[in-house]
């Protein structure tokens, strides 16, 4: 056994990166970079190699969490850092925060991801004596973004992270990297999917109306956009703020096309190490265009929308992430006063252990408004209750036939970091569901429907099922969740996200388990989620899971209903998604207080 593994040691082995089949060699020992080389779809092909998969680096949690802190130190400084650059690129003086809005969301993601890939080269170099790899190269143009939201269509590509790989790999390790033109990039401009008349007519409808309304607005209107309140309640918010009802949109941003001339300069400032000498050179060459080529555009943009001028309060619950125009927007209005409202959008906020989104969040609101929970050291989140528009269904559960096994994917590299799964782990994750499947009695299994993920990211779920459990039925994520639900004897969440939290507030019998070492909790959370253990929503295993599912099955409702679950479930809606019957009471109190405190302060 020893002399094996020498021996495995000593091979030289050839690197593949990614998924992309030109950069394989197949006459030789390979390395697989990691699991997302091997997609189960050409299984016939990576079975038949001499490979080994380079064991991930963030199996190890601890590590994960460590690096999560080292990395948020690091955004920061590289945030001051950019914006000084970029504040004398543009001819400017914006503030940090100004630049935090616009283009920390970016940043922030491509810091995290940056790291990732380094780290996973430089374990292969250590590792393991590698032979060669092949490196495309050629239209590299292709490979930068317009914008925040064309870069998450790029990041999760096998195009963009070899291109990753290969500057990291060429530019600081000695491994011999053979170039290969690259062919058949597509370029990453948006296409629009066409819409069906029905949907066609309603939004010809909204525009209309939008495009009337927008003329009666006034330069001090509250400005809401994308808010997750529902259309009639959004509507009344306006009124309560004595202004005419809008129905702003998103407006695509500006397109840009890549000067290199204007790319030729490294992040100035300290670097601690080769990692960050390497992250502070390839951020100009990765930076969207719209931060850098088209900047003065997009600048020009914002000031010819018909938003107000001077708007009392800006509010939002997800357009602060990818919404380039609204960043760059909202970014200058922060700079002269006004005060900037970020809601909660999902699950996960609150309860998981760290979250670059929800410290992103927090970092760039004056108030911030959660679901129900609060943070002693975070003084403006604001519970006001869930904003989505979830009522119970009043359905006797225990006369429906199915149970609905909800699922999700992520990438198969990883982006963002928050308390989740990531990369391979998926695998881990499958394993999980099918295990819960496995120990389901027969009668059970038939009468369960599996929801997929409606994004697979080539995970290729649904022949993965389909090979494990050949008659399970299967929902590939496009019918209605919502009479899914309804026609649902129980709802079995798998993950920390919405889903479950969702369940709760229409009042459906709901099971929800995942892995604990990949869905990390905070220390707030912990208590809540032992008395969901204690009542048989929650547990840490899938076959516990099972059991109860099968335990409680031919009279759900008694169990849901009992006393000792009701009182666990809604202390624990209270916290984390809860439904006051004052909710628009609320979301208005917090509005006018932030406009309030912002008064004096505010440029006129």
């Amino acid at each position: 056994m020893e002399v094996g593994r020498q021996y495995e040691q000593m091979t030289s082995r050839f690197l593949i990166t990614t998924a992309e089949e030109c950069t394989w060699r197949t006459d030789q020992p390979v390395l697989f970079l990691g699991e997302w080389c091997r997609l189960n779809s050409r299984r016939e092909i990576w079975s038949k190699l001499d490979a080994q998969v380079l064991p991930y680096h963030w199996d190890d949690r601890a590590k994960l969490l460590a690096d999560y802190a080292y990395l948020s130190g690091l955004y920061e400084q590289l945030l001051e850092d950019l914006s000084v650059q970029l504040n004398q690129l543009h001819g400017v003086d914006h503030s940090v925060r100004y630049w935090r809005i616009l283009v920390g969301p970016w940043l922030g993601y491509f810091v995290q991801m940056l790291f990732d890939r380094w780290t996973s080269i430089q374990q292969a170099v250590s590792q393991y004596e590698l032979s060669e790899t092949i490196v495309l190269s050629g239209r590299e143009d292709r490979l930068v973004p317009n914008d925040t939201a064309e870069f998450t269509r790029l990041f999760v590509d096998d195009a963009w992270n070899h291109h990753v790989y290969a500057a990291v790999l060429q530019q600081f390790t000695s491994v011999r990297c053979r170039k290969l033109a690259r062919a058949g990039l597509e370029s990453p401009a948006r296409v629009a999917a066409r819409a069906g008349w029905k949907t066609r007519v309603k939004m010809a409808l909204v525009t209309g109306y939008a495009r009337v309304a927008s003329a009666l607005s006034r330069d001090r209107d509250a400005f809401f956009v994308a808010t997750y309140l529902p259309l009639r309640d959004e509507m009344r918010m306006h009124v309560r703020f004595g202004q005419v009802p809008q129905l702003w949109y998103v407006v695509p941003p500006v397109r840009a096309a890549i000067a290199g001339s204007q790319r030729q300069w490294t992040l100035r400032g300290s670097s601690r190490s080769t990692f960050e000498i390497c992250l502070r050179g390839l951020i100009p060459q990765h930076l969207p265009t719209v931060f850098l080529e088209g900047y003065a555009e997009l600048v020009k943009q914002t000031q010819s929308l018909q938003w107000p001028k001077r708007p009392r309060v800006i509010w939002t619950s997800n357009a602060h992430i990818y919404d380039d125009v609204f960043k760059a927007w909202t970014a200058g209005k922060v700079e002269d006063g006004v005060p900037l409202v970020i809601s909660q959008h999902g699950g996960h906020y609150g309860m998981g252990r760290w979250s670059f989104l929800e410290d992103h969040e927090l970092a760039v609101s004056d108030r911030y408004l959660s679901w129900g929970w609060t943070e002693p050291r975070q003084s403006k989140v604001t519970p006001v209750g869930q904003l989505k528009d979830k009522r119970p269904l009043k359905v006797r559960h225990t006369e429906q036939a199915h149970a609905l096994l909800v699922t999700c994917t992520l990438p198969r590299f990883s982006y963002w970091m928050y308390s989740a799964f990531l990369a391979g782990q998926w695998l881990d994750y499958f394993n999980d569901q099918c295990d819960f499947v496995t120990h389901l009695p027969q009668r059970i299994q038939a009468a369960l429907i599996v929801r997929l993920y409606f994004k697979d990211y080539d995970w290729d779920q649904a022949a993965r099922w389909r090979e494990r459990f050949p008659h399970i039925s299967l929902d590939v994520g496009r019918r209605n969740i919502n009479k899914l639900v309804r026609q649902s004897r129980l709802y079995i969440s798998t993950y920390n996200a919405t889903t479950y939290l969702e369940s709760f507030t229409m009042d459906v019998p709901t099971v929800v388990y995942w892995n604990e070492r990949h869905w990390e909790l905070r220390e707030s959370a912990g208590p809540y989620f032992d008395e969901l253990k204690r009542v048989g929503i929650f547990h840490a295993t899938p076959r516990a899971a099972a059991e109860h599912v099968a335990a409680v099955w031919d009279d759900v409702d008694s169990w849901w209903r009992s006393p000792h679950v009701r009182v666990v479930l809604d202390r624990f809606k209270r916290r984390y998604c809860d439904q006051p019957s004052d909710r628009l009471d609320r979301v208005e109190h917090a509005l006018r207080a932030v406009d309030a405190d912002a008064e004096p302060t505010r440029l006129r």
